[in-house]
């Protein structure tokens, strides 16, 4: 699933709190240096853990119980596509960070469209993307499925040298185009997409997982280079 294609579908206009500043973000009862975007704990098995939370392991319900709050729980799907489905905090305290924040759910396709099918909602968000609304009854159901990937939305823009001063050099450096690069770090399960024109994204998986980031860049890299 190309993860980033219905995250960004999600952004909406901006905070005005740095993403980076020590004290812009800190909250009553956040400890400020506590589960911020670059402390990840790997576990030497191919896992790992960011904010409390370990991609591909825990459950929908487990992580809200971690990062605490009420996300919007949806598919969101664009035309021709099964779609994926989400959990949307529109902010959230990373320690001094305030961030949004969406939750990819594990569950496959077929799932997906049975979904669809009972959902008693759907609505456009932007252009032709939907944004479709659970029954209940898989409302409840998606509590128990698991978390695939986690992605954070900085409040401000990023650029290279404060990523790099944060989380190091990345292994792979892979522009898209003029103004837009993924920075991949697979040994932490990690891709930064750095957008002059829009809005940074971080998305975590377990480092084993990496490939669900990885191929989708290698398959869009080969149709460019194709056509």
């Amino acid at each position: 699933m190309k993860f980033a294609l219905s995250i960004i579908a999600l952004i909406v206009a901006a905070l005005v709190v740095p993403f980076f500043i020590p004290g812009a973000g800190k909250q009553e009862g956040v400890d400020p240096n506590a589960n911020l975007p670059w402390q990840i704990e790997l576990d030497g098995q191919g896992g790992s853990r960011v904010f409390g939370v370990r991609p591909g392991v825990q459950t929908l319900g487990e992580v809200r119980a971690i990062l605490g709050g009420e996300p919007e729980v949806a598919i969101i799907a664009r035309p021709d596509e099964p779609g994926a489905l989400e959990a949307y905090y529109a902010q959230l305290p990373l320690g001094f960070v305030l961030a949004k924040v969406i939750l990819t759910v594990d569950v496959d396709p077929a799932a997906i469209i049975a979904m669809r099918e009972r959902a008693p909602k759907a609505e456009y968000m932007e252009s032709t993307t939907r944004k479709i609304t659970l029954h209940p009854d898989d409302l409840a159901a998606a509590e128990r499925l698991p978390v695939r990937a986690v992605a954070v939305i900085p409040t401000v823009n990023l650029d290279e040298a404060t990523i790099f001063q944060r989380f190091g050099q990345p292994a792979e450096r892979l522009p898209v185009s003029d103004k837009r690069v993924h920075l991949l770090y697979p040994e932490r399960g990690l891709d930064i997409v750095v957008d002059a024109d829009g809005k940074e994204l971080l998305q975590y998986v377990a480092p084993r997982d990496f490939a669900l980031l990885r191929e989708p860049l290698r398959k869009a890299a080969g149709g460019q280079s194709g056509g």
